[in-house]
């Protein structure tokens, strides 16, 4: 009577599974991961559907997060790359100032318009006065 109860139930035996090999010192790191962290366990079911929101918000959160440290690295070497044009601007400047300056002197111009034929006047300049009638 017992075997007819048996076999009445619809059920499929699942072979026992042999058991995971020994993993050597010399093995690479996945199958160090693979012997801590048993996978098969997890999808002997199937895939867990109720666990893709939580890889999909993780996958958002990542690639957010790659993105960003992409956009930052860009921005940093931007701001260097203007430093160093500011820089030499300023330098540029500074240059040109000093000479604008040097040659905006009074003697350095009477030496310049020398070379024209105008020289400078020895008499001071005088007001010129015009009486209103």
């Amino acid at each position: 009577m017992t075997n007819e109860k048996e076999m009445t139930k619809n059920a499929t035996k699942t072979p026992p599974k042999p058991p995971a090999p020994k993993t050597s010192r010399g093995g690479s790191l996945f199958q160090l991961i693979e012997s801590y962290v048993r996978m098969d366990v997890i999808f002997e079911n199937g895939l867990p559907v109720k666990y893709i929101p939580h890889i999909l918000y993780l996958t958002a959160i990542a690639i957010f997060y790659i993105g960003n440290t992409h956009y930052a690295d860009r921005s940093i070497r931007r701001l260097d790359k203007t430093k160093v044009e500011v820089d030499e601007l300023r330098a540029d400047y500074t240059t040109l100032k000093s000479n604008y300056m040097l040659r905006s002197t009074q003697s350095e111009v009477a030496k310049e318009v020398a070379k024209m034929g105008l020289y400078e006047s020895s008499v001071p300049p005088y007001k010129v006065v015009i009486k209103q009638e």
